[in-house]
């Protein structure tokens, strides 16, 4: 059997998170440990052309602002998954090409703000998917909690939600209060899946995340329905 590989890049070309060390091993691990897929991690911007694209089955971003792509490059990003490409993005990724617009939509909204740092509640959506069956109905995290831009449920699929209780909504963005932390859609042909979740080192070592992260990419990859 052909071992599918994944492309895994966390360029920082804005703020740079502290987890990224931890979250390159850890997504090598998931690789193996599942004997599913072998990951590539660069912060080399350059390997997003034709010809690593064509061996890969899927990219997972970690990444922070505008990433240093020329116009080709982000056309063969989309390309890549309108075509049957999976593409992960982990928290940060929403905080990346926010003047690429069509990447926002690729992925299905954009950072906007961090208004809350701390123990939250969040509720499980949908247990059925497979980066979800896992989890119960709600469940406490401490999370640097995103609130996007440009996002609606109308064109994506919520996974999982802020539960509104847990924090001090008078410090949100949004009018409609509705605060998503992972979601996932069809771009073409392709799959994307989003989690918001991975601010802190400590959360890649535990293991309902990391099942949630695997299941994630396997989704995308089309290897787990």
């Amino acid at each position: 059997m052909k071992v599918r590989k994944v492309l895994m890049l966390t360029h920082s070309a804005g703020f740079r998170h502290d987890y990224l060390p931890t979250a390159r091993k850890t997504v090598r691990e998931l690789g193996k440990l599942s004997g599913m897929f072998q990951t590539l991690d660069t912060e080399d911007c350059s390997l997003i052309n034709a010809d690593v694209l064509s061996e890969c089955s899927a990219l997972i971003f970690a990444t922070t602002g505008e990433l240093p792509m020329s116009e080709e490059q982000k056309r063969l990003l989309l390309k890549f998954v309108k075509e049957g490409g999976g593409f992960v993005g982990i928290h940060n990724a929403a905080d990346t090409f926010h003047e690429f617009p069509e990447y926002g939509e690729m992925l299905g909204g954009y950072f906007q703000a961090h208004p809350w740092s701390q123990e939250i509640t969040v509720i499980v959506e949908d247990q059925t998917h497979p980066a979800t069956r896992h989890l119960p109905k709600t469940f406490k995290v401490k999370e640097e909690v995103y609130t996007f831009r440009d996002w609606s449920r109308e064109r994506t699929h919520v996974l999982i939600s802020l539960d509104k209780r847990s924090v001090d909504l008078s410090k949100g963005t949004r009018p409609d209060q509705d605060y998503a932390l992972c979601w996932c859609h069809s771009y073409g042909k392709g799959r994307v899946f989003y989690t918001a979740f991975g601010h802190f080192k400590e959360l890649w070592r535990e293991e309902w995340f990391r099942t949630h992260l695997l299941n994630g990419i396997l989704w995308t990859m089309k290897l787990v329905e």
